[in-house]
């Protein structure tokens, strides 16, 4: 190679690199930000309607969803992170989830998947999230002296040639300086801010360019459309060239505010295309991230939809644990009364469940052999706690959750109720009053599912409520089984947790005591069933 080709060569080909970054075709490495819950609600909180149906938090916090999104969203950047908590969350109907799998058919094909996981890629570099710029706001109205900003740096060279006639001149500099410095403090936040929004939408519309030519089947102007609006959203040339010089022209020449009103005029002009961009690329996102995770956890099936009041799942499990058991349950007509051994997993059921109807609702799909599942919101109540700085007792806040849910049941989205453990923050007694009370009124209204250790419910709830009890069957595996627990471990447990015999025999000789104290769980069968209205004074003393 000639002595003056080499150094030609290594300049031709930073030039060429700096091009490509400057028309934003360079592929870097993803970073998959980390973003705050908020960040990822804010998709679903800006497109549901006003009367649509959201889990609450406490569900959301029960079965665990948080966890499972995550797991989910792995290698998607904020935008499938958005839909994939949108659907979790409000649930799809019935169109939705067939369009739905019909998508997932498409994705079996590993070049097509391949190439929409390569066109979203720049996506995955977004540091902030901007559906609530798409969906929400206004655009900032540029102030009428963003007009003669052109005119300061014109007139700080004239007050800088100047000083060679006049000391005097100093003052005009330091004026115009000082009117620069103000205006780069005062919006300084806000072009920052901008900064990294606007960031996110070149990502955006880079990434739509992308998928017009990855992808057949996508609106042909998307991607012209989306190269323009890149073009004119970026700055200019020797900005993208120099950093340094562009610091210069945003500190003498006010280049970075007027490229702010600028390009968020722009935006705002093009919101339209752009949330349609956002939601295009969210959920095909999604799609390919739940296409992944199928792929890994193979145990699944789609869900059939069954009548309101019937559900039936065969091997149902739960993905985020190491080893699930498969667990089958099938109802008609009536809730169920889950009892079971300590540790038997009637919590790890309820999730299952619950997981597993919100995923049916969200998606279609099941992580089971076969379901059919009512397509329902689902309440649930199992992780309820005492609060020291609200100054909340246990019981207080189970008393909360289960006015919660008489208020969904008859409010305009009733649904499913999932309760673990109701009212266990109170004496034994009172406890079973109160939750066979709640329970005989709330399963009227609402298909309930509830586990507890109080075996009395069983019989008290028995026309509202089909018992069932959690254990192993003689091939040491979990089953469901119509019927009650006969043999509680509670006190068993004591002597192979290291307790000792004799705290043992103590525990022995008090549950002796007590069964025979509270009497038959069977005695109650009679109670609710034909129980009416309070009388007067019942009414007025307790009402």
């Amino acid at each position: 190679m000639p002595p003056l080709a080499a150094p030609l060569f290594d300049t031709a080909t930073r030039l060429l690199r700096s091009v490509r970054g400057l028309l934003a075709l360079s592929r870097a490495t993803p970073i998959d930000y980390p973003f705050a819950d908020s960040d990822v609600a804010q998709l679903q909180r800006v497109s549901a309607a006003p009367d649509s149906f959201a889990l609450d938090d406490q569900t959301w916090n029960d079965l665990l969803l948080g966890a499972y999104l995550d797991r989910v969203s792995g290698e998607v950047s904020i935008a499938g992170r958005q839909e994939l908590y949108r659907r979790l969350r409000a649930g799809q109907d019935d169109a939705a989830r067939a369009a739905f799998r019909e998508r997932l058919r498409t994705l079996d094909d590993p070049a097509r998947a391949a190439a929409a996981t390569e066109a979203l890629q720049p996506l995955r570099g977004a540091d902030t999230e901007i559906a609530a710029l798409l969906f929400e706001g206004e655009a900032a109205a540029p102030p009428r002296w963003l007009r003669w900003t052109a005119l300061l740096p014109l007139a700080l060279a004239a007050s800088l040639a100047a000083v060679i006639l006049s000391p005097l001149a100093w003052i005009g500099t330091a004026a115009v300086l000082y009117v620069l410095i103000a205006l780069q403090m005062r919006y300084h936040e806000r072009v920052e801010a901008w900064t990294r929004a606007l960031n996110t939408v070149q990502l955006l519309l880079l990434a739509t360019s992308r998928l017009g030519a990855a992808l057949p089947g996508e609106p042909p102007d998307a991607a012209p459309t989306a190269r323009r609006l890149h073009r004119s959203l970026s700055r200019s040339l020797l900005a993208r060239i120099s950093p340094d010089l562009a610091g210069y022209g945003d500190w003498f020449a006010l280049a970075n505010v007027r490229h702010y009103f600028r390009s968020n005029a722009i935006v705002f002009r093009e919101r339209a295309f752009l949330r349609a961009c956002w939601l295009r690329c969210a959920a095909l996102e999604a799609d390919l991230a739940l296409a992944r995770h199928l792929q890994v956890h193979g145990g699944w099936c789609w869900a059939e939809t069954s009548a309101a009041d019937a559900l039936e799942i065969e091997e149902g499990i739960h993905p985020l644990l190491a080893a699930p058991t498969g667990l089958s349950i099938a109802l008609r007509g009536q809730g169920a009364f889950i009892s079971g051994p300590n540790g038997a997993g009637k919590s790890t059921l309820l999730r299952m469940l619950g997981l597993n109807l919100v995923l049916a609702r969200a998606f279609g799909i099941c992580h089971a052999r076969s379901a059919r599942l009512p397509m329902l919101p689902v309440y649930a109540s199992m992780q309820n706690e005492d609060s020291l700085l609200d100054g909340r007792s246990l019981y207080m806040g189970e008393l909360a959750r289960a006015r919660a849910l008489l208020a969904a049941a008859e409010g305009p989205h009733p649904g499913l109720c999932l309760i673990d453990e109701i009212f266990r923050g109170t004496n034994h007694v009172e406890s079973v009053a109160a939750a066979a009370a709640v329970l005989d009124t709330l399963a009227a209204r609402a298909f309930v599912l509830v586990s507890s250790h109080n075996l009395e419910l069983a019989s008290l709830l028995e026309h509202r409520l089909a018992p069932y009890c959690l254990r192993r069957d003689g091939a040491g595996r979990l089953a469901l089984a119509p019927g009650v627990l006969d043999r509680t471990n509670g006190i068993a447990l004591l002597g192979t947790q290291g307790f000792g015999a004799e705290i043992e025999h103590k525990a022995q000789q008090v549950a002796a005591w007590l069964t025979g104290y509270l009497g038959r769980p069977e005695a109650g069968a009679h109670v609710l069933r034909a129980a009416g209205a309070p009388p007067p004074e019942t009414r007025a003393r307790y009402g």
